[in-house]
């Protein structure tokens, strides 16, 4: 899609979308019998190239540019065919990179910025996005159709933007790449909690972007450093029967430590600069979880220094929700439980199963099971996924006992 995106112009990413989404499910419909093609990418692209053809030809409002465009797709599937495959997955990963930055276009919102790159890199529906943003899919259908819209009326050029416009556009790809990470991390919906093709992809993009000499700056080490941290406890989040397990359960000899000294090897990249990003704090953070011997050794005084100056940086509700965890830890239940009812904006996690999850744990901890309860039955109603539901279950028969 990034390179038809490319050959098409970003004014008409929409067609890309369109005519790949009909390759990957001919895809599904044929190799199964036919077997994977030896360049798998090259025949995707050759269906989704007629595909682009046949709409070409049917849609009226593309009747006067069929012979301009044309000859693009053509040099397109020219291209990808005559290349080894090894130099058209370099090709790939090129017009991935030039893609993250055409989304980030200055005349679009932030916001629309991040959920366009969700949308065509990261191949998220609105229901995925709408996680994201702690909102709901009405919404970002909307925000997805303005931003496309903008990208056709603005007729966004096909190249790279220049060395000096880029800069400004790698912290919207950063958070980009956040969320979809998290998505991974934990899934929003499905019947898995963890996608760790997700995780690894936001990773690879990530790395991409470090070598690009617009991206070899502190904060895309911090972000890697983050990512490279947190993935490394993917193989112990879920236990034998499918159910979740926090981070106090997991078994940190299963934890991938060789990840963990990539991770670290970023955040030691990321000192090099004057500025403390939210990324190099929530590195920090992530740090200091992975290189505890053990939940209960961990430092946690100084990852409540950590949240407090993140929350300084970015007073968002959920960096509130994650301090409160911290602080509970220091300071007791009682006072994390005080931090709760201060969260900025708490309205807008009324619907978030894991504020009720963590008050409910943090009332439990007080000795008071039947609020703990009534917050647990409140989690168990939003929880998405049957993982934490089980996590969840689990908790409630606790406050019965207690």
């Amino acid at each position: 899609m990034a390179i038809l995106a490319g050959r098409f112009g970003y004014a008409h990413l929409h067609l890309a979308e369109d005519v790949v989404q009909d390759a990957l499910l001919r895809a599904m419909q044929v190799w199964p019998f036919t077997g994977v093609p030896k360049n798998p990418s090259a025949w995707l692209l050759q269906t989704a190239r007629n595909r682009a053809f046949d709409t070409l030809r049917r849609a009226r409002v593309w009747r006067g540019k069929q012979v301009a465009l044309a000859p693009l797709v053509e040099d397109c599937l020219h291209d990808a065919l005559a290349a080894p495959a090894p130099q058209f997955e370099d090709e790939i990963r090129d017009r991935q990179l030039r893609l993250m930055f055409a989304c980030c276009h200055p005349g679009l919102p932030a916001d629309a910025q991040v959920a366009l790159i969700l949308k065509t890199l990261g191949g998220f529906g609105e229901r995925e996005i709408a996680a994201a943003f702690l909102t709901n899919e009405p919404a970002i259908a909307k925000r997805l159709v303005r931003a496309r819209q903008f990208l056709r009326s603005a007729r966004a050029a096909t190249e790279t933007p220049r060395a000096a416009q880029l800069a400004p556009r790698v912290a919207t790809v950063l958070h980009a790449l956040y969320l979809l990470f998290n998505e991974g991390y934990k899934a929003s919906h499905g019947d898995s909690l963890l996608r760790a093709d997700l995780c690894a992809e936001a990773i690879r993009l990530g790395e991409l972007l470090a070598m690009h000499p617009v991206g070899h700056r502190p904060e895309v080490h911090a972000l890697l450093a983050l990512l490279h941290l947190h993935a490394a406890r993917l193989p112990a989040r879920v236990a034998d029967d499918g159910s979740l397990l926090v981070l106090a359960a997991q078994d940190r000899a299963k934890w991938d430590h060789a990840q963990i000294r990539r991770g670290l090897a970023h955040l030691d990249a990321s000192a090099d600069g004057p500025h403390v990003t939210r990324w190099h704090l929530e590195a920090g953070i992530a740090a200091g979880h992975a290189l505890a011997p053990s939940y209960e050794r961990t430092d946690w005084p100084h990852i409540l220094e950590l949240y407090d100056a993140l929350l300084a940086l970015d007073a968002s509700p959920v960096v509130a929700l994650n301090r409160a965890v911290a602080l509970a830890q220091v300071h007791g239940a009682a006072a994390g439980l005080v931090a709760l009812g201060q969260i900025p904006r708490r309205r807008t996690l009324e619907n978030y199963h894991l504020l009720h999850a963590v008050q409910g744990q943090l009332l439990l901890d007080a000795h008071r099971p039947a609020e703990a309860a009534a917050a647990f039955r409140r989690a168990l109603a939003l929880a998405p996924q049957a993982a934490e539901r089980t996590l969840l279950q689990r908790r409630l028969a606790a406050c019965a006992v207690t």
